[in-house]
């Protein structure tokens, strides 16, 4: 015999099993079931033992695992103590992702597809879409800029050959000593009815695979958890990529993979896009440069016309590197920082090496005189005869 501690003072001591025995239905509250478990199995709890708690107290498994749904921590696990460790972290999340609208860039130019892209998500149509192109064209910007116009949310994963189901679908975590099962961004998305954006997919490893029936619409199935993720309205995905999914036959872009034949089946329409046109990249390079204080158009002209002139002898085979409209935004910054022209290109173009970097600044000097102006001349010693 021994006193029970969910009893008022007034009760009769009974022992313990019995008083759970002469429970009515209507004390079978969530803290009454919580309690009792806690005080009959400790804070770690079965499927065994929840279904013996039920047999005890005349009700069905059903009610009982309903009421304790956010202290799961697998199929038939539940851990009594979890839950104010999954909210500490839900909270954390949310604070990370407290606005997943991306913010407007004033000085965006549309260009290429983006009406296309645009009306894509527009429409709020499950219809996932593949971009291809070169490095450096705005593939990504371009997405997040369509979804700052419709105030659409947007979760941007990084892929890399080390992403996995874990990085993308979610698992459990460790919070406060405690674990808790926490939601990855493909699912948050799908909650959230947000634009998930796959960018550098090709570096992806067949993991990837995870993402089959999302591609499919289907939402996914959380083994872990036993719950089914429907995607909300909205919900879509978008992959940016360097390539086709084909790998690289030129090396160009090393690390790159081939892709699952399926995987890529999923993705319903392939946008190619381009760099811009010279009088768009100009738009774009005046506005940066404008943005940034920097009013010498000419300046601008002259790196427009510079890179557009490279891009056309790299797709007849003259040069194996290309300056791409990101390589003008680097070097328009570095100009707003350092004030020169030559150290501006040169400090951008350094990447590449001796020989291609050497091409490229030479073809600058016959585009644009003033850099020339800005070489100090080499004074020489006077030569004597003494």
């Amino acid at each position: 015999m021994r006193d029970c501690p969910l009893c008022p003072d007034s009760a009769p001591t009974l022992p313990y099993t019995n008083f759970i025995n002469t429970r009515q239905p209507m004390a079978l509250s969530a803290d009454y079931i919580l309690t009792s478990l806690t005080e009959l199995y400790g804070t770690d709890i079965s499927a065994a033992d929840v279904k013996g708690w039920c047999a005890m107290n005349g009700t069905t498994y059903q009610t009982v695992t309903k009421k304790l749904e956010q202290y799961k921590t697998g199929r038939g696990k539940w851990n009594l103590t979890v839950s104010e460790a999954r909210e500490q972290m839900e909270q954390s999340y949310a604070s990370i992702t407290r606005s997943l609208v991306p913010a407007k860039d004033q000085t965006f130019v549309p260009f290429g597809n983006y009406t296309d892209l645009k009306k894509i998500i527009q429409s709020r149509i499950f219809y996932p879409t593949f971009i291809t192109g070169m490095s450096g064209n705005g593939k990504t910007f371009g997405v997040e800029q369509a979804c700052a116009a419709l105030n659409r949310e947007l979760i941007r994963v990084n892929i890399t050959i080390e992403t996995d189901e874990d990085d993308l679908i979610g698992g459990f975590r460790l919070a406060n000593g405690e674990t808790a099962w926490h939601d990855g961004p493909v699912i948050e998305a799908l909650r959230r009815g947000a634009i998930l954006l796959l960018d550098e997919v090709d570096l992806a490893s067949n993991k990837i695979l995870c993402l089959q029936s999302i591609l499919e619409g289907k939402g996914i199935f959380l083994k872990k958890t036993g719950q089914y993720i429907q995607p909300a309205p909205g919900f879509n995905i978008i992959a940016t990529a360097n390539t086709k999914g084909k790998g690289s036959d030129d090396g160009r872009f090393i690390g790159t993979n081939v892709l699952n034949e399926a995987f890529l089946e999923r993705f319903a329409l392939t946008i190619e896009q381009d760099y811009p046109t010279a009088a768009t990249e100009l738009k774009i390079i005046e506005g940066i440069s404008l943005d940034l204080g920097i009013e010498d158009r000419a300046f601008c002209k002259s790196l427009v016309d510079w890179a557009d002139i490279i891009r056309k002898t790299f797709k007849d085979g003259g040069v194996d590197e290309v300056i791409s409209t990101r390589r003008l935004v680097h070097i328009i910054r570095a100009f707003s920082i350092f004030g020169k022209k030559e150290k501006a290109i040169k400090s951008c173009i350094n990447r590449f090496d001796d020989e291609v970097k050497e091409v490229f600044w030479d073809l600058y000097t016959k585009l644009d005189a003033d850099v020339v102006q800005e070489i100090p001349p080499v004074n020489f010693p006077e030569v004597t005869n003494d």
